[in-house]
């Protein structure tokens, strides 16, 4: 008997936990992706910048994840914002400290290789 409340806790501890690492590390919406790409979103890519240099996409600024809360202010007034990096880890926390900071209007855009294939004129 022991055996099995054993045997279900793991099995729904490891539910649990997929659940939230799977919402943890989305890649997001990509209809709204590409509906606020279209629409101008700020495009910002938080890996640092000799990442950025080997490729980022057309049209994103780069704000390295460890300079996100010293740069609040360019991320103000901005209708939508979506925020990426290399495997979504990064843009992740970003997402986080946005919005710990009043800034409801952030999408985890995951990996830059995603956000980019909704960018038109590449």
């Amino acid at each position: 008997m022991k055996s099995i409340k054993i045997i279900t806790i793991t099995i729904l501890t490891t539910i649990i936990m997929f659940s939230i690492f799977k919402n943890l590390f989305s890649q997001g919406n990509s209809v709204n992706l590409e509906t606020f790409i279209s629409d101008g979103a700020f495009m910002v890519d938080v890996r640092t910048p000799a990442e950025f240099a080997e490729g980022s996409v057309k049209g994103s600024v780069n704000i390295p994840l460890d300079k996100v809360p010293t740069q609040l202010n360019k991320f103000k007034d901005k209708k939508h914002i979506i925020v990426f990096c290399r495997s979504g880890n990064r843009s992740s926390q970003a997402k986080s400290i946005l919005q710990q900071n009043g800034f409801t209007n952030v999408i985890n855009g995951g990996t830059w290789q995603n956000v980019n294939q909704f960018v038109k004129n590449k």
